[in-house]
């Protein structure tokens, strides 16, 4: 397995050819499920995140740019990344603000309390008035903390329209909540 080897294979998968999709995963499942298993440790999760891996690579194979990186590094990437992402879904997100307020600040008074809780769901009104691929956007960003080039890749959109998203999300999230 060269890395020349992969790359055409990817050039060829970019064009949607069968079966070089074929041979790729032949080429390269058994490292990228390592991979996938050694981040997520249980063997179901890592065999259902490495189909959602080749589903990326099949459908973004054409962002593979062969001068910018080794052929096995990008796959390696998209593999990490996917189960990074499926550790994040893993994890509960504070869908009651209410709580995370009160985790947030144990010795706040009740009247304190009572402020953020009405806060928080000003913020929760606020963000259901953006679209809900930004709204998703804005939280991973500024709640989980993943970076411009994570959101860039994991929706599918060049980093700029991830900035622009972001920006423009949070001018409306500002007008919303200064009302």
């Amino acid at each position: 397995m060269t890395g020349d080897n992969i790359s055409y294979l990817i050039g060829r998968v970019s064009l949607k050819d069968r079966k070089a999709f074929a041979a790729l995963y032949d080429l390269t499942a058994s490292k990228l499920f390592g991979i996938c298993f050694r981040i997520l440790k249980d063997r179901s999760d890592a065999e259902e995140v490495l189909q959602d891996v080749y589903v990326k690579i099949w459908q973004r194979a054409d962002r593979y740019v062969e001068s910018e990186t080794h052929a096995m590094a990008w796959l390696a990437a998209v593999a990490r990344h996917q189960a990074i992402d499926r550790i994040r879904g893993r994890k509960p997100v504070a869908s009651d603000i209410d709580a995370a307020y009160d985790i947030a600040d144990p010795l706040a008074t009740p009247e304190e309390n009572a402020i953020l809780r009405s806060e928080g769901r000003r913020i929760d009104a606020c963000m259901d008035r953006l679209e809900p691929d930004k709204a998703a956007a804005v939280r991973r960003a500024y709640v989980e903390g993943l970076s411009y080039e994570e959101l860039a890749e994991m929706h599918g959109v060049p980093l700029n329209t991830v900035r622009t998203w972001l920006r423009r999300s949070l001018l409306k999230l500002r007008e919303c909540m200064s009302r």
